[in-house]
């Protein structure tokens, strides 16, 4: 028997071990398949979608988008894992701070499961306020200028033709997005001054006389961080519902942006 007839059967003799290798791989591919959608929901991305116009022009009723789950850490709320022993439970697994103007995703700290969407102005320790419909920040007024009048939503409970005084904010930070003024004397356009606790924030939304948020203390006030499940990074779907015998639509122009 030649050589090369020898290595031929020897090769005939030991098949199971590719098919074993085929198999393994093929199984590993399987259940990496099946558990990507969980652990990537559970670690890294969760969607959430618009039901009020609280946050509009930012997001609208409709828009469906992505929460970046790793961007301030894990908390117990968020982590999916059993929490660690011996970590209190206002820690945070690789944590950070939100930044003044993010738009965070939180659990409601009355009742720790309802989630709202708001945008980050208060860290702790900052003297928040409402004047005249201004926000001021540390006893300083936030810049802002007037812009276009927002038209085409139904941002303050009205038509959706209606005209909406829309500014541009920009804060100390430099982060800058567009808030809506419904009323020029609103209810909440004169506050006293809120003073954030330790641990905590202090959230407004953008549409700020259509807003339940950090200026209402019964019913959300300063928000512990550890209630933060993440920052808002991408709307992936946003549909306009049908209104006064107009079809829904599909909003093609959001799909895709990010939410700043």
């Amino acid at each position: 028997m030649t050589s090369v007839e020898a290595a031929a059967i020897g090769r005939r003799r030991e098949p199971w071990w590719a098919i074993a290798a085929i198999f393994v791989a093929g199984f590993a591919a399987l259940c990496l398949l099946l558990a990507s959608p969980v652990l990537i929901r559970a670690f890294l991305f969760q969607p959430f979608n618009i039901p009020s116009s609280s946050n509009i022009p930012t997001l609208l009723v409709g828009d469906v988008f992505f929460v970046s789950k790793y961007s301030y850490g894990y908390s117990r709320f968020t982590w999916p894992l059993p929490w660690p022993t011996g970590l209190p439970p206002s820690a945070r697994i690789w944590g950070a701070t939100p930044a003044r103007g993010d738009v965070v995703a939180f659990f409601l700290p009355k009742d720790d499961a309802t989630v709202y969407i708001k945008r980050v102005v208060g860290l702790p320790g900052d003297r928040v306020q409402m004047k005249d419909g201004v926000l001021y920040i540390n006893d300083t007024a936030v810049a802002r200028e007037r812009v276009e009048d927002l038209t085409g939503e139904a941002a303050c409970g009205g038509d959706a033709n209606e005209r909406v005084k829309r500014w541009r904010e920009t804060l100390p930070n430099g982060a800058s997005y567009e808030t809506l003024d419904c009323l020029d004397h609103g209810f909440f356009d004169n506050t006293n001054v809120f003073v954030v606790p330790s641990g905590r924030l202090f959230m407004l939304g953008d549409n700020r006389d259509n807003s339940t948020d950090s200026r209402v203390l019964g019913t959300i006030g300063y928000v512990p961080i550890e209630n933060v499940i993440g920052r808002a990074a991408m709307i992936f779907f946003s549909a306009a519902a049908a209104e006064k015998g107009k079809p829904g639509r599909v909003r093609f122009e959001r799909i895709g942006t990010l939410v700043r």
